[in-house]
């Protein structure tokens, strides 16, 4: 198979007390200098317009909560806030499906839906890398935290796999089938067998979350549903699990 020509990304750290950021003026200058943050928690009790603004309009994920939850994270002067500096740099979704068709090849993306347990994340990210896939794609809120757990289970692809983080889901499966891609939701609700799916065409696979699989307005936009047979007696797998199955179908039809 050839290479792909992303950019490699250099291996990062453990996440780390160096890794969180706290008090308004030390996030002010994160939020300045265009890193990425992975989570944003201000006070519930206080205003504090000045980070929440920006905090807006460069699309960073922020909570309000109790002090207590700030207190339990750092017992520092946080001064109300307290910001997690992502290890990775996330992907413009735009940017990857344009370098994908650029080089000539067919579209195989990846889309969690509310995966939100690390560990899953992180070997769901490993597969999908080995497998192949060309960028994953994860909700801006309500997903699993990247974090120094995700990148020790990844085994390193996140440092290699795109990863493209959309603030909303249903618009960017909207886009991916307005530019030529099939919407494969992968659910036991379905009545059609995974290896009925054709792989071989652009292809956008939907993974649900660990409690209650794939929203339903995600399934009612795919083109398909997949199905993957069970012949025991416990009627699901671990998304992780699952997601290795799908991508290997597909990787299986793709390869000449």
């Amino acid at each position: 198979m050839e290479k792909r020509k992303y950019t490699v990304r250099q291996p990062a750290p453990r996440q780390s007390q160096a890794d969180m950021v706290f008090g308004i003026q030390s996030v002010l200058e994160t939020l300045r200098s265009g890193k990425e943050i992975e989570r944003l928690f201000i006070q519930r009790e206080l205003g504090l317009s000045e980070i929440e603004k920006p905090a807006k309009e460069l699309g960073v994920p922020y909570q309000r909560v109790p002090i207590e939850k700030l207190n339990r994270i750092t017992r520092k002067n946080h001064q109300g806030v307290i910001a997690f500096v992502s290890p990775i740099q996330y992907m413009p979704l735009h940017n990857v499906l344009t370098q994908v068709f650029e080089d000539g090849k067919i579209p195989l993306l990846l889309l969690l839906d509310r995966v939100t347990d690390v560990r899953n994340f992180g070997a769901i990210a490993r597969t999908a890398e080995c497998a192949g896939v060309q960028g994953l794609i994860v909700p801006t809120k309500g997903g699993a935290q990247i974090n120094a757990d995700a990148m020790k289970t990844s085994s390193g692809a996140l440092n290699f796999l795109p990863v493209c983080r959309e603030p909303n889901l249903y618009e960017t499966l909207l886009y991916l089938r307005n530019s030529g891609l099939q919407i494969v939701a992968c659910t036991e609700k379905s009545d059609k067998s995974l290896y009925d799916i054709d792989f071989t065409i652009p292809t956008v696979i939907i993974m649900g979350s660990e409690e209650d699989g794939i929203s339903k307005e995600f399934i009612h936009l795919a083109d398909s549903g997949a199905k993957i047979p069970l012949n025991g007696q416990v009627d699901s797998l671990n998304v992780s699990v699952a997601s290795s199955i799908v991508l290997y179908e597909a990787v299986r039809q793709r390869v000449k």
